[in-house]
């Protein structure tokens, strides 16, 4: 494979010192806002953002979650807390996560800690999730080894025929995590790989810089 071939220029505009604001929450929603009025189609999801987290020995993992709520000064996803990531952010409450949205040549990085949301917030959006996918989370142990494709679906069918006609409880070990950013970078492509790159920091109050490509 020609690795050389696959290049891409990015053409889009700048990113103008007039549209910075003083709190970087107010941009990001901009951006998330218009990646959303952007989408090229349902095969993308533009509220899907690379999660890293590491333990205490510095081993570092990486996965796709879904960005599910923007609240004030913070950013959730749900999950199940046995699962890696949760035992991993048990230890070392720190997160990062990068949004990619290739179709507006733009990204955003966001470094900051980690809390668990409240359980009456994990209860709301659970059950706001259709049917079968809070099944889902209840059978599934994640992260866990299991024997075969038919021992999930055994305990989907068990837990189906258990809670038939009835609320799906939710389970104690899953729910919420709010990220609380202490950095945020924007970075927009542009021509000749001279991109824009606008960083944000939180020490006792925000301040931002442009960066070098």
């Amino acid at each position: 494979m020609d690795f050389q071939a696959i290049r891409k220029e990015y053409e889009n505009h700048g990113i103008l010192d007039s549209e910075l604001t003083s709190n970087p929450m107010p941009l990001f929603r901009q951006w998330y806002n218009l990646a959303v009025e952007k989408c090229p189609g349902p095969w993308f999801e533009p509220n899907a953002m690379s999660l890293a987290t590491s333990d205490l020995n510095g081993n570092v993992t990486n996965r796709i979650v879904l960005l599910k709520q923007i609240e004030d000064d913070t950013i959730s996803f749900f999950t199940n807390y046995e699962s890696e990531k949760g035992r991993q952010l048990s230890e070392n409450p720190q997160a990062s996560v990068v949004f990619n949205w290739p179709y507006l040549g733009r990204q955003i990085r966001i470094r900051g800690s980690v809390v668990r949301t409240s359980r009456e917030i994990s209860e709301t959006y659970f059950h706001s999730r259709p049917r079968g996918s809070q099944i889902g989370a209840s059978a599934s142990l994640q992260s866990s080894i299991v024997s075969s494709r038919n021992e999930l679906d055994e305990r989907k069918t068990a837990l189906q025929e258990k809670h038939r006609d009835q609320e799906i409880p939710l389970p104690d070990n899953w729910g919420g995590y709010n990220i609380n950013p202490s950095q945020i970078e924007f970075w927009q492509g542009r021509l000749d790989r001279m991109h824009d790159r606008i960083l944000y920091k939180d020490d006792n109050g925000w301040t931002s810089m442009r960066l070098s490509p």
